[in-house]
């Protein structure tokens, strides 16, 4: 053999070698997060010499990153490279992210099935891809796994994926066991570890989890995945124990600005970080952090999201109705929140610069984006009660009643009574005065059965009786009114003299409002009650003057 021809085999050799290297170093950054770190890796092989599972790696930290575009670029590409067969796990995973269960399922057999009994691999990426798919499918995943593991059952890497896929699956028990499953079998495999102290935190066992972070981090301080695990977990306790938000939320975004440190600056990053200043209401740093994205790409459409949602809670209410129409128009995968923050920030900007005066139109177009936002996700109401309640004490009755008419479109939110008894109180506030002409009936009619259901839930409140008969008043149902008002004197009478002191005023509102229905039909009746008036306050002068015309 020629000297040239092994200094070439000895070259390849080498080239070898260093790009398994290479993979396996992009592997490892791949799991601690560091995604920029892991793609220039790869990038490098793939420059060097076409390489199927680096392009199937490549396509993967696209598929995580969102770029589905460059996904299925990096994954065509990898298909005719040695070993590219691999790439039909990527490319399955974008039919199922399509719904195309079928053609995906295609794929993984294409590469399953002249496969070594022993190679366990692609059985873990097409688990990966049934779970990281738009619609998540475990139960696929677990079968896949199961498979993998009569092969290999020792293999620390199935017991890790079998863990997110029971995770997934919320089966807490096989969870853990196969995430212990794999720290035992490899205990380089830091991620099963840090999966033992997520499990705690979703059952709520905030300090145990911490203390299970604590011991990854006593491993390996600079394993950036756990900070982020521990910025979740902080803010979760926060969140789930009010006495403690202001300590809670200061660690847990300190452990999230550890975990970018640890990772990468790159825009995706930061992307991810915002979401997490949106969860942790710190609207300033969003407003930052959405001003550095722009630095690193003035036309991506996500900025805008992040623009919009920090402008109206600094208080910018033009530039966050500015940024939310430019962003929706864009027609990008536009989110409830998104309809959410636009409604509230014209909801804003309907009234005036007096603080009096409300646009008509504005407002309600404000409140049909917030509207929009409840009927994708209901959930949402939950954060209306305090914002109508705001404007309920500006007086601002016409903003929050348009507030709490969305707010008890949810039954199930969490004030949904109280908001109801606000909408109720606002749309009555608002009527109160106005000649039959100018009158709202329709408002007052869903004011009415507001009440209704406050009282249907809470049959002993008697603020809403009281509420409901002064809007039957206004809707001149006077049979309603005072049968309404005698329901409220039947709970709060019994309750004793310190109670009818307190309650001195409405009392005698009801007692007159029932003689007043009285006075034309029945004399009697009407004097009895105006009698119970004097008696409470003697000189009432409505009572008294009715009394005489009575005589």
């Amino acid at each position: 053999m020629s000297k040239f021809k092994i200094f070439s085999i000895a070259l390849l050799a080498s080239a070898a070698v260093s790009q398994a290297q290479d993979l396996d170093q992009a592997r490892k950054a791949i799991d601690a997060e560091q995604y920029e770190k892991a793609k220039s890796l790869l990038k490098s092989i793939i420059q060097t010499k076409s390489n199927g599972r680096a392009s199937f790696l490549l396509g993967n930290i696209y598929l995580t990153q969102n770029i589905e575009d460059s996904a299925k670029i990096s994954f065509d590409r990898g298909l005719s490279s040695e070993e590219g067969k691999i790439n039909n796990i990527g490319l399955g995973q974008l039919e199922l992210n399509s719904g195309n269960v079928a053609a995906a399922k295609s794929k993984f057999d294409a590469v399953t099935k002249d496969l070594k009994k022993k190679d366990v691999e692609e059985y873990i990426y097409i688990a990966k891809a049934y779970m990281n798919a738009d619609k998540p499918d475990y139960k696929a995943a677990i079968e896949v796994l199961n498979k993998a593991k009569v092969a290999n059952p020792t293999n620390a890497y199935i017991h890790l994926a079998l863990g997110d896929a029971y995770y997934g699956e919320k089966n807490q028990n096989e969870a853990y066991s196969a995430y212990r499953s794999a720290y035992q079998s490899d205990s380089s495999l830091i991620r099963a570890k840090m999966q033992l102290g997520v499990l705690l935190k979703g059952a709520k066992a905030y300090r145990e989890s911490i203390k299970a972070y604590d011991e990854v981090i006593a491993i390996n301080k600079s394993y950036g995945p756990v900070y982020r695990e521990l910025a979740e977990t902080y803010y979760l306790w926060a969140n789930n124990k009010p006495s403690t938000y202001t300590e809670n939320i200061k660690k847990a975004l300190d452990s999230y600005n550890e975990y970018m440190k640890l990772t990468d600056y790159s825009l995706t990053s930061r992307m991810r970080h915002a979401d997490f200043l949106i969860l942790a209401r710190d609207y300033v740093a969003l407003e930052a952090e959405a001003n550095e994205m722009k630095k690193l790409d003035k036309v991506n459409p996500r900025i805008l999201r992040y623009l919009g949602y920090s402008a109206y809670e600094n208080g910018n209410t033009e530039a966050a109705i500015t940024a939310l129409n430019e962003f929706i128009a864009k027609g990008t995968k536009v989110i409830p929140g998104d309809y959410y923050y636009l409604g509230l920030a014209l909801v804003k900007k309907s009234i005036g610069a007096d603080g009096k005066t409300v646009d008509a139109t504005m407002l309600k177009n404000g409140a049909a984006e917030i509207q929009k936002a409840l009927n994708m996700e209901p959930v949402l109401a939950n954060g209306l009660n305090e914002i109508g309640k705001k404007y309920f004490g500006q007086k601002l009755y016409d903003v929050s009643s348009a507030i709490f008419e969305a707010a008890i479109s949810n039954p199930t939110s969490k004030n949904y009574l109280e908001d109801n008894v606000y909408y109720g109180l606002s749309v009555f506030t608002i009527n109160r005065g106005k000649d039959a002409k100018t009158i709202d009936l329709v408002s007052l009619d869903k004011a009415d059965k507001a009440m209704d259901n406050v009282i249907t839930a809470s049959p002993t409140y008697q603020e809403a009786y009281l509420y409901k008969a002064r809007i039957n008043s206004s809707l001149e149902k006077d049979e309603v009114m005072a049968a309404t008002y005698q329901k409220y004197l039947d709970i709060v009478l019994p309750k004793g003299d310190e109670e009818i002191a307190k309650n001195k005023a409405k009392i005698t509102e009801s007692y007159n409002s029932i003689a007043a229905f009285y006075a034309n039909t029945d004399k009697v009746k009407a004097k009895e009650f105006f009698s119970k008036t004097l008696a409470l306050d003697p000189t009432n002068n409505y009572a008294l003057e009715s009394m005489k015309l009575l005589k």
